[in-house]
């Protein structure tokens, strides 16, 4: 997968070792807040508001601040003076790896450099569909709504491969799905691995440790998930005239030989690359 975290990059060129990235990761966990977290700490807004934007943002696509201040809980001055500290505050993972020992200012500058360089071929404003497809711009916000939900739901960075054709959907993870029906007719898979499964299910469940719940709490979880952002592509499509009607969601755990994509549809897939490196990806089987 050519989209890549800095991280990675470096990983892959041997520019760092694994213990030095978690410790600069670590660190950047310490210091860095998310908006909400910024928030509380400047006492700004208090858990009960939280939670209340957070429950908001499952049935409609606004970020923790633009939600906040439609809410009434935040004006747009406040929203301001969270993001000025916010940005004052934050580290990023360069910096954090020069705090670390793991090479010096002008060293990062260098590879700072050469990621750039390899990563600017990728750099888009957007999802290109292969033409030819209908309904283009709902699978545009499909894939856009899902990466989306990974860094408001879940809090990991969660950048989107480029969509690529494919013949059969990878195997070896959780697979959960819901049918689109309406102006449109599609399947979305999304597969998951195991430590991603549970992170979702921490963020569902706002726990910090599910490791003793059972397996089919931790599948609903993931269900969870993709009914939300499957909801919010169909509140997203309802105002160009689409209509998306969802199906309830299922799971499948295909084993490694995955799942074959019908003679009667394109498999759209799309590889989502996380920062802390756990595996996921979205297929849609769009009827043709």
């Amino acid at each position: 997968m050519a989209v890549k975290f800095f991280g990675q990059y470096l990983l892959e060129r041997g520019a760092v070792t694994t213990d030095l990235l978690l410790k600069a990761i670590a660190l950047q966990d310490s210091i860095n807040l998310k908006l909400g977290e910024t928030a509380l700490a400047i006492k700004m807004i208090t858990p009960s508001d939280v939670k209340r934007i957070h429950d908001a943002q499952r049935t409609e696509d606004l970020m923790f601040g633009d939600m906040a201040v439609k809410l009434g809980i935040l004006t747009e001055g406040q929203l301001g003076e969270i993001l000025d500290h916010q940005q004052r505050t934050h580290l990023r993972i360069g910096e954090a790896l020069v705090r670390v020992g793991a090479f010096d200012h002008d060293q990062l500058n260098l590879h700072l450099e050469g990621f750039r360089a390899d990563q600017a071929k990728y750099a888009t404003t957007r999802t290109l569909i292969p033409a030819g497809i209908a309904h283009p711009e709902i699978w545009e916000i499909s894939a856009d709504l899902t990466a989306k939900m990974f860094v408001r739901m879940v809090g990991l960075q969660c950048h989107l491969g480029d969509c690529t054709l494919v013949e059969r959907v990878p195997g070896g993870a959780l697979i959960a799905g819901i049918d689109l029906n309406g102006d449109v007719s599609a399947r979305y898979l999304l597969g998951v691995s195991d430590e991603l499964r549970a992170k979702i299910a921490c963020s569902i469940l706002m726990e910090s440790d599910v490791s003793d719940e059972p397996e089919e709490v931790l599948d609903d979880t993931v269900l969870e998930y993709v009914n939300i952002v499957c909801g919010n592509v169909a509140a997203k499509a309802a105002p160009a005239g689409t209509v998306v009607d969802i199906e309830p969601p299922f799971c499948l755990r295909p084993g490694e030989e995955g799942i074959p994509v019908p003679a009667d549809c394109y498999g759209l897939h799309f590889q989502l690359v996380m920062a802390t490196g756990e595996s996921a990806s979205l297929t849609l089987f769009v009827k043709r």
